[in-house]
């Protein structure tokens, strides 16, 4: 194992080369990890936007996975060398820091376009195609020959689905730092999509967050008691800026008209899963223009800019046998065609599967399995002294999950009674 002395020495002098970047100002790579930004996985998420079609709400929202990557990998490094310095840190290899700040920068790799209008559909992880990616070249070359780590454990850390086979390399450690309650990616995607969508409810006091980190031998980071705060404004960012943007609800209207025209696309085996894996948002585009099958034209629509109307809203509903069985694609791609096939006997008139879609945004985790430092040393969250129990955090979903009917705009002013047709 490395000595603390060698790995802080690492931290602040072995990342020398400055990138701009208008969050952070300055983010330091070496050489080294110059090479992997360099590499065609990783210049791709230039070509992908961060938060997929909200920028038709928030025109500055046109930063890219790319900026976030860089974010990323930044605040990876100043939690580390935060943790470094305390005499509790756990001992850690000079490879495995190099591994575990590998994975912050190439986290996103595999990530899908259109932000996650993707999710739920029958598709790999992004996390696993992130793995695979490590584990070709030229980045694993790159990973183990310039960089000087093991490909395999960089690929474990992103992907916790992954076996790996040195438990002395800390995996758990590592991976628990990159996701949790004040992980680097939560940190930079709230601060950076708050700065480019113009609203201010994802910004974070950084230097007092990692001014109150601890190490935690099992969890990775613990919190001094004095920084309670710190989560408690993370855990209401996260809840506004979904209220605000991320589910903003023209946002939730191109999410599920991008859903609805890849799931019945896939169905109907005109592409395959292996189709969507890897390509960049005008990728995405160019695959669905080429099909003369109607519902990939929500795709266009989108694009176009030409929306679907919301008919009906109600708060989704655990204990609701309709909203429960609407969860499944399956079922709701059955109920959207039957509203249509009703539609058409009322209207008397032709109207297409495609014009019906149904919205239920997935359930959202607002996690708080973070220690506590206290006099008496640590103890959970749940038992800290903040307004953020667990009732008041199963509540922001409660307030944000929305059941939606949704209509194409022509057809909008026919539905008189839309709670009777998804009855």
């Amino acid at each position: 194992m490395a000595g603390k002395t060698q790995l802080q020495s690492h931290l602040h002098s072995d990342y020398t080369e400055p990138i701009r970047d208008p969050l952070w100002r300055h983010i330091y790579l070496s050489k080294e990890f110059e090479a992997i930004i360099a590499t065609p996985p990783f210049q791709k998420l230039s070509r992908i936007r961060q938060l997929g079609p909200a920028f038709q709400v928030y025109p500055g929202a046109t930063h890219t996975r790319f900026n976030h990557s860089l974010g990323v990998f930044h605040l990876s490094k100043r939690i580390l060398a935060a943790i470094l310095q305390f005499d509790s840190a756990i001992d850690l290899s000079l490879e495995g820091v190099k591994a575990f700040l590998c994975a912050a920068l190439v986290h996103d790799l595999g990530h899908f376009p259109y932000a996650h209008s993707l999710k739920e559909l029958p598709l790999a992880d992004h996390e696993q195609m992130t793995g695979d990616l490590v584990l070709a070249d030229p980045l694993r070359k790159i990973i183990r020959e310039s960089v000087g780590t093991d490909p395999e454990l960089v690929a474990a850390i992103v992907d916790k689905h992954r076996a790996f086979r040195r438990e002395e390399d800390h995996l758990t450690f590592f991976r628990n730092i990159l996701s949790g309650v004040l992980d680097p990616d939560k940190l930079d995607y709230l601060n950076r999509d708050a700065y480019f969508c113009g609203v201010p409810y994802g910004l974070q006091d950084i230097d007092f967050v990692v001014n109150k980190i601890h190490p935690h031998s099992t969890n990775g980071i613990a919190l001094e008691e004095s920084g309670i705060t710190a989560v408690e404004h993370i855990l209401f960012s996260k809840y506004l800026m979904y209220r605000t943007v991320y589910w903003h609800k023209t946002v939730r209207v191109a999410t599920a008209m991008i859903k609805k025209a890849v799931f019945l696309t896939l169905k109907e085996g005109l592409i395959r899963p292996e189709d969507l894996y890897n390509i960049d948002d005008v990728e995405f585009y160019r695959l669905f223009e080429q099909f003369s099958y109607p519902p990939a034209s929500l795709i266009r629509r989108v694009f176009e800019r030409h929306y679907h109307k919301i008919v009906y809203e109600v708060p989704f509903d655990e204990e609701d046998e309709l909203h429960t069985r609407l969860l499944d694609l399956e079922t709701r791609a059955a109920t959207e065609e039957a509203i249509a096939d009703e539609l058409r006997k009322r209207s008397g008139t032709y109207v297409s599967g495609e014009a019906v879609v149904i919205d239920i945004p997935e359930f959202q985790s607002f996690e708080i399995a973070l220690p506590i430092l206290g006099k008496d040393g640590f103890h959970p969250f749940t038992e800290a002294d903040s307004v953020f129990g667990r009732p008041v955090v199963s509540g922001f979903n409660r307030a944000l999950r929305k059941l939606r009917l949704i209509v194409a705009e022509e057809l909008a002013a026919k539905v008189t009674d839309p709670e009777e047709l998804l009855k």
